[in-house]
């Protein structure tokens, strides 16, 4: 059954046609043209296709969409504000924690969503909000690295939390 749904992503609200069985995962990629967000193993298992729904990572290869009707859906996309990336975006580039890139849309919404809660974090901290996610090329090191650097210049400058959306 066919459905026409309002979904707001990334701050903007967005009309979609979907059938009330489609993954919000699809949704995002083939009827709103968000491709940052990727399909690993459509199991929830590897986290790649995490995005933030209501500020909590989520697989949304095991959404349907219908069921984030009302929610605040955030991609990959919706990080970067004005042409800058998202000091968690910069941190990944800047520490080499990025190879292929498949994982790391879902790395980065995770380590927001850890952020979020935790501006402070251990490694231990880091490692356990990441959980969810599983990379293949990078292994954690850098990943982990990026995150402590973002948390140590939010935790520095304690004006505005870095993971805060502008």
């Amino acid at each position: 059954m066919q459905k026409t749904i309002t979904l707001t992503v990334n701050g903007v609200e967005r009309e979609a046609h979907v059938d009330v069985r489609d993954k919000l995962l699809k949704t995002l990629r083939d009827e709103l043209g968000l491709t940052g967000t990727k399909e690993g193993c459509g199991e929830g298992e590897c986290g790649s296709c995490t995005v933030l729904l209501d500020g909590r990572p989520v697989n949304s290869c095991l959404v349907l969409t219908v069921e984030a009707t009302g929610a605040a859906i955030t991609t990959i996309e919706g990080l970067e504000q004005d042409g800058q990336l998202h000091p968690l975006q910069q941190a990944f580039v800047d520490e080499g924690a990025i190879q292929c890139g498949f994982c790391t849309p879902g790395m980065v919404l995770s380590a927001k969503a850890l952020l979020d809660r935790n501006p402070d974090p251990t490694e231990e901290d880091v490692r356990l909000g990441l959980s969810g996610n599983l990379c293949r090329c990078t292994g954690y090191t850098q990943i982990v690295r990026a995150v402590l650097n973002v948390a140590g210049e939010c935790t520095a400058t304690a004006a505005q939390p870095c993971c805060e959306q502008a």
